[in-house]
């Protein structure tokens, strides 16, 4: 009588598996599928999701100016983020590609010319005589420098000719997660509903509270280190541009990453000051140190205000995170890459903090229930 049972729950148990497996397997075949089709757009809509949070505050100001009206404010915000992003970024990228193509044509052609050093950069402490000697020398023979340096400047070339063609594509992600940031602007709500509810099905209890503390991070970093840096790169560049500066578009990009990677804008404005100065009037010259001066200060006094009570991030986790986004995934990854990092710091650090206190509530735990037993 044994037997058929034996039987029979054996054979149950094996539709069981079978139906698990079956049921797993398509789910994962979903999974996989759905992932493949949104693979193209995972970074705009990231990057979106980051807009979004960082604007989430002017975007509920502007709401309840014009009377409450979510969907209208949340389009004003797309409106205005592609305005005053997409239309300088845009002129500046034409100029970084048009500035690359350019120098690459004259340094094949042997028409590129080079303006003598200023006397004072001989005097720079460490670099100033050899930077002066080369200098000189690709003045007056800019064809043996290029052939001096052919290897690096065939690096540098590829680099920059890569650069220059991805920044379309770049551009038309940006564009795209502005979009996407208004989308989640206009259903602000229900976002953050299912974003708790994701969170705590992940976390229990904290789930609420490290959402928030992820949403300080993507202030923080979004306003106060990538706003900043957006800000100081288009500045850059407009003054480049109003200086007839080649390449205005390409050397405008260098500052803004230098700007991300907290390196500063001084190594690319440095040498554009002198080359305005060796190559156009004085007071040219002194408008645009002016200028450069403003400019590089100007993150002391936005950083505070921008970050407000933002997560504080050290700099080399902001360092690390925009140079492996960018390897890993061009342009976007530049900005994606130092959030994101930013953000598993700040929740790693989060759940450090609360380890010590679980640990003395099941110590407490269990003290109790060794005197219980003892009783």
């Amino acid at each position: 009588m044994n037997k058929p049972e034996a039987d029979f729950t054996d054979e149950r148990i094996y539709r069981i598996a079978v139906d698990t497996t079956l049921r797993v397997g398509i789910l994962l075949a979903m999974l996989y599928w759905c992932f493949h089709i949104m693979s193209p757009f995972v970074y705009p809509i990231i990057w979106g999701a980051f807009i979004a949070v960082a604007s989430y505050g002017s975007y509920q100001k502007l709401s309840s100016v014009i009377g409450n009206r979510p969907t209208l404010a949340a389009i004003l915000v797309t409106l205005i983020f592609l305005t005053v992003m997409i239309v300088p970024i845009a002129l500046l990228t034409d100029s970084m590609a048009s500035g690359v193509e350019a120098l690459a044509d004259e340094a094949k052609q042997g028409t590129l010319k080079i303006p003598p050093p200023p006397d004072a950069v001989a005097g720079w402490p460490l670099v100033g005589e050899s930077l002066h000697a080369i200098w000189l020398k690709a003045s007056v023979n800019i064809e043996a420098v290029l052939k001096q340096f052919a290897p690096q400047l065939k690096s540098l070339g590829s680099w920059l000719l890569s650069a220059a063609a991805g920044a379309g594509f770049g551009l038309i992600q940006f564009a795209l997660s502005i979009l996407v940031a208004g989308l989640l602007l206009a259903n602000a709500g229900p976002s953050r509903r299912y974003t708790s509810a994701f969170a705590t099905r992940l976390a229990g209890d904290k789930g609420v509270e490290f959402v928030e503390i992820a949403g300080k991070t993507v202030n923080g970093v979004t306003r106060g280190i990538l706003g900043v840096a957006i800000i100081q790169g288009i500045l850059a560049g407009l003054g480049f541009l109003v200086a007839g500066i080649p390449g205005a578009g390409l050397w405008a990009f260098v500052a803004m990453v230098l700007a991300i990677i907290q390196i500063g804008i001084l190594p690319v404005t440095l040498p554009a000051i002198i080359y305005v100065f060796a190559t156009a009037e004085p007071l040219t010259g002194i408008l645009f140190l002016i200028w450069n001066i403003v400019i590089s200060t100007a993150d002391n006094i936005l950083k505070p205000l921008l970050m407000g009570k933002g997560a504080a991030v050290p700099i080399p986790i902001i360092f690390i995170g925009a140079l492996g986004g960018f390897m890993a995934s061009g342009i976007l990854g530049l900005f994606t890459g130092a959030i994101i990092l930013s953000i598993g710091y700040t929740l790693y650090l989060a759940w450090i903090e609360e380890t010590p206190a679980l640990d003395s509530v099941s110590s407490e735990q269990g003290e109790t229930d060794e005197a219980s037993a003892a009783r």
